[in-house]
């Protein structure tokens, strides 16, 4: 038995790890919620690993508690994820806002070079010839 609460220990261990590496390196929201999850989920193992290692019932509430904490969690960011458009929500840096400023910009001028394109040549609206 005590060979077995080794193994299980060191793996969920090694869960937490990996799970703590990937919410560290990202790169987005939805990896970072999704190991945070995994977390949970191995923290729940964990105490319920010492719970069947001690023979104790009252660690019971504690692992209701937190695997409805995580439940909710989880369906919470994936309710926002699906909502979110690709690229809303992000704080953009000082290079990517002056870019779309500049699209913004030039899109502007090429609209007004369009508007002054078609009437150019002909009365300006209300002149009387």
């Amino acid at each position: 038995m005590t060979v077995v609460v080794l193994v299980c220990g060191a793996l969920l261990g090694a869960a937490a790890v990996l799970a703590l590496v990937r919410a560290e390196k990202g790169p987005s929201m939805l990896d970072r919620a999704i190991a945070l999850d995994i977390l949970t989920g191995a923290l729940v193992g964990a105490i319920a690993l010492e719970a069947a290692w001690s023979r104790r019932i009252d660690t019971v509430p504690i692992l209701v508690v937190l695997a409805l904490v995580g439940f909710v969690a989880s369906v919470t960011v994936a309710r926002f994820a699906a909502v979110e458009p690709e690229g809303e929500g992000r704080i953009l840096t000082r290079d990517e806002l002056a870019a779309l400023e500049n699209e913004r910009i030039e899109a502007d001028d090429a609209q007004r070079r369009s508007v002054d394109e078609e009437h150019h040549g002909g009365l300006a609206h209300g002149e009387v010839s």
